[in-house]
């Protein structure tokens, strides 16, 4: 098979793969697109989701229009899962997406990606965009005082490199493309590596994990993370207010009360 000539592959890219750059600004830290994104839980029933994407004018200057309408989409499909998008500048927007369980972080995460990285029909012939495959598991695990979570994340970043027919790796935009994600909970989270090698290793950052992800491959993540409980707890102030209650009734001397005087004759 002839190999491609650099000119041809920057001919390709800049023909059918250009807004590619700006549909992973949810996790790109270096070249065209700059952002910042990563899950905060606070607490078992508080935690957002945080997206600051910033475009190079570069990319801004070559195409305006388009990085607009994008940014525009990005802010519909927030106000659509109740979270908030906030301009700063012309290439620049803020997203938080609230959630108040495991199940909402779940759900809205996936949500709000899976329309950046799979949008609709329209845009994708009107800007030939690739297909990525997102998608956010958490499970979780009840230990009376406290509660386990762990979360498989899966992002399928291959069509963003140039295949061959057997579909081996031909070009990729790691070179220029730092892919990151993050995760911060309240007593730190831990890195789960698998045997086999499926799983990317994490670097920690204080309380937050960061993977750092590879274009043109498949990349699979997970973390454990422990949380308080609050239903076990208020289970067991209870109890033990019940307890304390009996406890001090059988100590404590049981008050007599005095015989009724006898009437006067």
């Amino acid at each position: 098979m002839p190999l491609l000539s650099s000119h041809s592959v920057m001919r390709f890219l800049q023909r059918s793969r250009m807004i590619w750059v700006m549909l992973l600004a949810s996790l790109v830290l270096s070249g065209c697109v700059k952002s910042e994104v990563g899950i905060t839980v606070e607490s078992p029933n508080r935690g957002t989701i945080v997206q600051h994407i910033r475009l190079d004018e570069r990319l801004t200057s070559v195409n305006s229009g388009t990085a607009q309408k994008w940014l525009d989409g990005i802010e519909k499909r927030v106000r659509r899962i109740q979270g908030k998008a906030r301009r700063l500048s012309n290439q620049e927007i803020l997203v938080t997406i609230p959630f108040g369980n495991s199940r909402e972080l779940e759900t809205r995460f996936n949500e709000f990606f899976s329309s950046v990285t799979d949008p609709d029909r329209s845009d994708r012939k009107e800007f030939d965009l690739p297909k990525l495959k997102s998608h956010l598991k958490v499970q979780e695990g009840n230990f009376l005082l406290l509660e386990r979570q762990r979360v498989i994340y899966d992002l399928d970043l291959r069509s963003l490199g140039i295949l061959a027919p057997d579909g081996s790796l031909i070009a990729s935009p790691g070179s220029l493309l730092e892919l990151e994600f993050g995760l911060t909970t309240p007593w730190g989270a831990r890195s789960i590596t698998r045997k086999d090698g499926t799983a990317i290793s994490a670097r920690r950052e204080g309380k937050q994990l960061i993977w750092t992800l590879q274009p043109g491959q498949s990349n699979h993540l997970e973390a454990a993370f422990w949380l308080p409980n609050p239903l076990g707890i208020g289970t067991v102030v209870i109890v033990a207010i019940v307890a304390g209650g009996i406890y001090l009734r059988r100590i404590l001397p049981t008050p007599t009360t005095a015989p009724p005087l006898a009437p006067n004759s």
